[in-house]
């Protein structure tokens, strides 16, 4: 583990830019994958994989890549951002949207798009989705960028929806309050689940408010970061966003307990970078402690002041990470470290 270190030279991000293609994958059930390609056709293919689960692609994320480096894209998950349809929209049948289904999408858009291997970049839920992925296909992978690891086990779940208001009990209570009384002593995210999927348009609203008012509790202390992010997405995103969590976290993501890291073996070999905040409440160190061990090719950063929602730190940690993979001396068939991938 190396603690995050600081430089008189700080990278900076990349000035903004166009993505020079964009598109709907057609991906089945009804679904098209919005997707768009920036910085160079001919440079080191890069996956943005967003968080959420539904929070929807993060077109900011381009500046993080050298543009004269990497042929970046990025695409907004099923239901969510541009994808169509769109899961604010009540009608919208949310059983061909799981983990499954999304490791399936993101194959899909790599034959589509002609790539053979790729850097996964992502963060929070999209760290899941990459292990997911990866472990799924390790051959289509080149390297892995995660920040603020999670692996969607239910004892994280657990913490995040329950555990955590040991810290912030008012707060939390105030979340409890947001479903009905006959559920309060149970299974909140199933409760909020259910809510938000009521044919009453008040109700729904209402239970995503809540939902992301909590979520922004948790994050209001750091002032680092961005505090209060969940809260200002427009209506349409807040509600997508909040049915898409309650519908995979009330399911566990599909996933069998603690099989991502059971199954981190599969990874080895590919280099990575786990970037990580000490003062994360929302998900605790322990996760990205627990994937490092278990990986011998990845490296944990851990950044001293920050939480989940990052700090310049944490910025530069990306930058830093993703240059040494877009350097010349790293290609798609070494190892971390300078070893050859077996």
């Amino acid at each position: 583990m190396r603690p995050s270190a600081s430089s008189t030279e700080a990278p900076q991000p990349f000035p903004d830019i166009e993505p020079y293609e964009v598109g709907l994958l057609e991906v089945g059930d009804g679904n098209q994958v919005y997707w768009e390609t920036s910085g160079n056709p001919h440079g080191k293919p890069a996956l943005v994989v967003h968080g959420g689960p539904g929070s929807g692609g993060q077109r900011g994320s381009r500046k993080l890549f050298d543009p004269n480096v990497y042929r970046v894209v990025l695409f907004d998950q099923r239901g969510c951002g541009e994808s169509l349809p769109h899961a604010s929209d009540p009608t919208v049948d949310m059983a061909h949207n799981t983990t499954d289904h999304l490791i399936a999408d993101i194959e899909r858009l790599r034959e589509h798009l002609g790539i053979e291997r790729w850097l996964l970049y992502g963060g929070s839920w999209g760290s899941t989705l990459i292990l997911a992925y990866a472990q799924r296909y390790p051959e289509r992978v080149s390297a892995v960028v995660l920040v603020g690891v999670t692996m969607t086990r239910p004892e994280e779940i657990e913490w995040l929806y329950h555990g955590v208001a040991r810290l912030l009990p008012g707060e939390w209570e105030a979340f409890r309050n947001g479903v009905p009384p006959g559920e309060r002593d149970g299974n909140l995210v199933a409760a909020y689940n259910r809510l938000i999927n009521s044919p009453d348009a008040d109700v729904r609203t209402k239970a995503a408010r809540e939902w992301c008012a909590w979520e922004d509790a948790i994050i209001a202390h750091e002032n680092l970061g961005n505090p209060g992010q969940y809260s200002a997405k427009p209506d349409d995103a807040m509600l997508a966003m909040v049915r898409i969590c309650t519908h995979y976290f009330a399911n566990a993501a599909w996933l069998e307990d603690g099989v991502l890291l059971r199954e981190a073996h599969k990874l080895a070999g590919i280099p990575a970078v786990l970037i990580h905040g000490r003062l994360d409440l929302s998900g605790p160190l322990y996760t990205a402690w627990q994937l490092a061990r278990a990986w011998p090719s990845a490296e944990l950063r851990v950044i001293e002041d920050s939480g989940h929602t990052g700090s310049p730190a944490m910025r530069n940690a990306i930058l830093e990470a993703l240059a040494r993979f877009g350097s010349s001396e790293w290609s798609d068939d070494r190892m971390q470290f300078g070893g050859e991938r077996g």
